[in-house]
């Protein structure tokens, strides 16, 4: 059976999906994957709802908004790759010990295209007790556009990922001031089906799991330069030496997991953030939303590297 993989968006923090894939690691379980790109982020997980893909990738928050609304509602997360968060606070100029709250006074640009970094921050900000609504933000331009604007000096700091990060220091136009992996765990992006397709075909879920192992395996024991080289094909307009520093960044941080278990701490974290921002009513459990039956089983077959 082929299964049609969703990709959320391209992006460069979603690297070991498409090692996944360019190191043929489902193909050695013997499970054929052909990786279809979402029309629109915020609808992906209905494509996998209403059967457009048997498996998606995309944040956990996706999932919780779905049983937000219907408790009964299908879809579950079952394998987790990225599991900080991947997003950046850049400035225009340096700013040594930044702390959040030298966010006021500054006019910060935030993420428009998804919901999670801002909601993230908006969480870091409660938690250090500066109040948001301080904050002199800018919500409602593209992260392409935000790039420019600190170019141009029209705003003070910026919130983006990789490979903006890179290529803004590589032009002395922008200083990383805070990253917000840092704050520790953060369950950020998933592999996500149907609780019907998990219990309807595990040998396909567990086979998925296993391809993750392999390739966080692959990834552990090789330098950021190879796995640029690996997947340099999904970002054909990128030096490969910014693709390789982007790797490495987020390497270095943490960002993706060496294993693919769902840690409830960074499920948790991330449920109160968006309860705290209004963007959930009900405290949904882990439980509710996350099945590691195939994540655990995969550990434990333990297979090698690819």
């Amino acid at each position: 059976m082929a299964i049609t993989l969703i990709e959320n968006f391209r992006a460069v923090f979603y690297g070991p999906f498409y090692a996944a894939e360019a190191l043929g690691a489902y193909e050695r379980e013997g499970v054929e994957v052909r990786i279809k790109t979402s029309t629109d982020p915020a609808n992906t997980m209905k494509f996998l709802v209403s059967g457009e893909g048997e498996v998606s990738w995309g944040g956990p928050l996706r999932i919780l908004f779905a049983r937000d609304k219907d408790a009964g509602a299908s879809p579950v997360a079952f394998c987790e790759v990225v599991g900080r968060d991947p997003f950046f606070i850049v400035g225009r100029a340096p700013l040594p010990g930044f702390r959040l709250a030298d966010l006021r006074g500054k006019r910060l640009a935030t993420v428009s295209e998804v919901p999670t970094p801002w909601m993230c921050l908006q969480q870091d900000l409660r938690l250090a007790g500066v109040d948001a609504a301080s904050i002199d933000r800018v919500p409602d331009r593209s992260m392409a556009d935000n790039v420019a604007a600190l170019r141009e000096g029209r705003v003070d700091a910026i919130q983006v990922f990789e490979p903006y990060v890179t290529q803004l220091e590589a032009e002395g136009a922008g200083h990383v001031w805070y990253a917000a992996a840092s704050r520790g765990l953060t369950s950020y992006t998933t592999l996500n089906t149907t609780r019907g397709f998990l219990d309807g075909n595990p040998g396909i879920a567990l086979g998925m799991c296993r391809a993750i192992v392999r390739t966080q395996k692959w990834i552990a024991a090789h330098e950021s330069a190879a796995l640029a080289d690996a997947v340099s094909g999904y970002f054909p307009s990128l030096p490969a030496a910014v693709l390789a520093s982007s790797f490495e960044r987020y390497r270095s941080l943490g960002v993706w997991n060496r294993t693919p278990r769902l840690r409830q701490e960074g499920f948790d974290w991330l449920r109160d953030a968006a309860l705290a921002a209004g963007l959930t009513r009900k405290r949904i459990e882990y439980q509710e939303c996350v099945d590691m039956r195939f994540a655990e089983r995969a550990m434990q077959d333990d297979p090698p590297s690819v």
